[in-house]
């Protein structure tokens, strides 16, 4: 499906949708890791499609580079994705998703409600989209520095459910903690951890990757889609 493009009050940027066949559905934000709207988030996209959901992914990085796409595959590439997070404004990042909901939400055929889902860095702007916006529901896959953040979660008014690895390189357990407790009793706030896995075990062809523990994941957060997007 061709790329489209969202004005925002900086300028445009692309989104790569994904329709479901019926053309009417609710929509699902599908925000991205550090390596830019790539096949593997395409592919994503294309699931929640299937699934029956408009699925978005806007280009994060496009004040950097717009359309930047590349894997996890080499170490060239590591290094130009660690580039492309450091010289990431959060912030505005925020504001492009927020501009994205916006969007997507207007979209003909988009019924109901709209949710969001995130990668690594796209994890952690899940949960800052459940704590700045009014998204309908949000879920976070091993974000990265959540932990700086936790005095936000006074402000989350929607479903939130948090996918946390146990091992995560990126996450040490003193933030893993941190998170935790912040959230604990918040009966808005789902959290799954699973102890043994390290940083992206649901990314298909990385390293970490764990086939039995992305399914259970995946299938909770379907059913938190199917529950809370109706």
């Amino acid at each position: 499906m061709p790329d489209l493009s969202i004005q925002s009050p900086d300028g445009s940027f692309s989104a790569y949708l994904a329709t479901p066949a019926s053309g009417k559905g609710p929509a699902i934000v599908v925000i991205q890791e550090i390596f830019g709207v790539n096949a593997n988030l395409r592919a994503i996209a294309d699931k929640y499609a299937e699934a029956g959901y408009f699925a978005i992914a806007p280009d994060l990085f496009w004040r950097q580079e717009p359309g930047v796409q590349i894997t996890d595959q080499t170490e060239a590439e590591w290094q130009k994705a660690f580039q492309l997070y450091q010289g990431f404004n959060e912030v505005k990042g925020v504001e492009d998703l927020a501009t994205t909901l916006t969007f997507i939400r207007q979209y003909p055929g988009v019924t109901g409600k709209v949710g969001c889902v995130g990668f690594c860095l796209g994890g952690k702007l899940s949960y800052l989209m459940s704590t700045r916006t009014d998204i309908d529901a949000s879920v976070s896959y091993y974000g990265v520095g959540i932990d700086k953040d936790v005095a936000e979660v006074s402000a989350i008014t929607k479903p939130l459910l948090l996918h946390i690895a146990g091992k995560d390189g990126f996450v040490p357990p003193e933030a893993q903690n941190i998170i935790k407790e912040a959230v604990a009793g918040n009966f808005l706030v789902d959290v799954h951890v699973y102890p043994e896995r390290d940083h992206a075990f649901t990314r298909i062809g990385g390293k970490h990757y764990h086939d039995e523990d992305a399914k259970l994941a995946h299938g909770r957060t379907a059913a938190f889609f199917e529950k809370n997007l109706g």
